[in-house]
């Protein structure tokens, strides 16, 4: 896909990301270099990884075997929280260069808002200066943590990658991120398909006035409010339309009637409970 074909953002720094991402959450390993191969090969750009993800080597090989150039791909991998602190946030991010077969990352995130992401921070900001990251930013920050980070950092993220579907919209969130300037990047698009999103009534009548998919809509509506999408599948036919969805625009008819369908329900744990804490800093990676 050329370049006139996906759209971008631009981030507070400069630097540009494709409008729309591939994510590889809960793909399995075995699975995972043939799903990015193909999904490159759909006109993706933006390939989203994280160590927590266990898929680093595979996301790397199709990368490596890929006719599409570096220079051409945008490549994110995340923190995990047994790395936080100066000393081993540079191992951790080594070993996920190492794993994905790269010199630098487009874009390298911490992934939670825990242990000491701090220390954590001064070698991503650090290592952007070295030319090693282009893009460095946070992932999982709630409102109140994100200004809090924000306000008490030299240099700023470049983005917050969160939560974003029609089920749980971050309205107060995206407000904060547009204050600050840091660029909204939603992963859980389709919110998981819980509450039937995939079989929703607004959702496919928007659709079929525009003769899109649900999931288009879906996209397209992040897209409409300036904010990075991620979306997951393994299947070819769903990446191309997952992809196609610049060739149509929503009215503001239907961005209201997408905004009323608003729950503010996560698709997951609730991040400040402090029993999926505990099990967050159980899970270990780095050791």
């Amino acid at each position: 896909m050329t370049k006139d074909k996906q759209k971008f953002f631009t981030l507070n720094n400069g630097v540009e990301i494709p409008a729309v991402g591939f994510g590889t959450f809960q793909i399995a390993p075995e699975k995972t270099q043939q799903a990015v191969a193909e999904a490159i090969n759909a006109g993706y750009r933006l390939i989203d990884t994280a160590q927590l993800y266990m898929n680093e080597k595979q996301v790397g090989l199709a990368i490596k075997e890929s006719p599409i150039s570096r220079e051409e791909l945008f490549i994110t991998s995340k923190l995990w929280i047994d790395a936080a602190g100066y000393a081993e946030t540079f191992r951790a991010f080594e070993r996920s260069l190492e794993n994905l077969q790269l010199d630098y990352l487009d874009l390298y995130l911490i992934h939670q808002p825990l242990g000491d992401i701090y220390g954590s921070w001064r070698v991503l900001c650090e290592l952007q200066k070295q030319g090693k990251i282009r893009a460095i930013g946070i992932s999982n920050f709630e409102t109140d943590q994100f200004v809090n980070f924000t306000l008490s950092t030299e240099t700023r993220p470049q983005i917050n990658q969160i939560e974003i579907n029609p089920w749980n919209q971050r309205k107060t969130e995206i407000e904060y991120m547009e204050k600050y300037q840091v660029q909204p990047e939603a992963f859980s698009s389709f919110a998981q398909g819980q509450n039937d999103l995939f079989q929703n009534e607004t959702l496919a009548k928007i659709g079929q006035s525009h003769g899109k998919t649900i999931g288009q809509v879906v996209l397209r509506w992040l897209f409409q409010q300036n904010i990075v999408s991620l979306s997951k599948t393994t299947h070819k036919k769903r990446m191309a339309e997952n992809i196609a969805i610049f060739d149509f625009e929503l009215s503001e008819h239907d961005m209201q009637e997408i905004s009323a369908l608003n729950l503010n329900q996560t698709a997951f744990t609730d991040p400040r409970n402090p029993q999926l804490i505990e099990g967050l800093h159980q899970v270990k990676l780095n050791k």
